[in-house]
């Protein structure tokens, strides 16, 4: 079993030393270091080369969400970001999943929840919390003006078929779930995924769900 090394940056230190001393009781996954602030996140990710980063929002010398865009943003960068939030329509958490992020955690979530978070994030697998995840989205996809055209543009190199597995994955449906809505083997719903997030240029499953609400490829319920 490959271990996957977390990084936890949050600026109280009960937070950090709590998590620790979960997530080290997990098979599977080590914590390899604390984070104080983000600018110490950005520092400790270079040094550490974690998988996962947990990773507050509100914190000191530089917050959460511009950590996150520095972290993720060079060519190649494979660390994944999970952002921990107290409110699970925290204003700033869309942003954070702009800025790169590839889901959202609360605070107060259990031991279970936070390690199988983990191992998700770390997988670029399904949806974190699909149902939250997408309720988040789309209830900050509203604030938007109209579709982003230079995103459009990125629309027309999807085959139909893609477009129509974009759509699903960003209704929050797993592989197993996209092949049986469109009657196919799960081999095949994940081949069109990973197809669609090199096209697109996209880090995993999150960021197209993201794409896909900002293009207004996916509307929220109403709009």
């Amino acid at each position: 079993m490959t271990t996957i090394r977390v990084l936890i940056a949050d600026d109280q230190m009960m937070v950090r030393q709590g998590f620790t001393v979960l997530l080290d009781a997990e098979p599977g996954i080590e914590v390899v270091g604390q984070a104080v602030d983000g600018l110490d996140a950005v520092a400790k990710v270079a040094e550490l080369a974690p998988d996962v980063v947990l990773m507050d929002v509100r914190m000191p010398v530089l917050g959460g969400i511009e950590a996150t865009r520095r972290i993720t943003s060079p060519a190649g960068a494979r660390v994944k970001v999970l952002i921990l939030t107290t409110f699970d329509l925290d204003e700033y958490v869309y942003e954070a999943l702009r800025a790169g992020a590839s889901g959202f955690l609360l605070k107060d979530a259990s031991i279970e929840e936070l390690a199988h978070a983990v191992r998700v994030v770390a997988a670029g697998d399904a949806l974190l919390a699909p149902n939250i995840t997408k309720r988040l989205i789309a209830e900050f996809s509203r604030m938007t003006a109209s579709p982003r055209a230079p995103l459009m543009d990125r629309v027309g190199d999807l085959t139909e078929r893609e477009t129509e597995v974009l759509s699903l994955i960003a209704q929050g449906l797993s592989n197993g779930e996209i092949a049986s809505r469109l009657v196919v083997a799960e081999q095949t719903a994940k081949t069109h995924v990973s197809r669609i997030l090199a096209k697109l240029g996209l880090r995993d499953r999150t960021q197209a769900a993201v794409f896909a609400y900002e293009t207004g490829l996916v509307r929220p319920a109403g709009y």
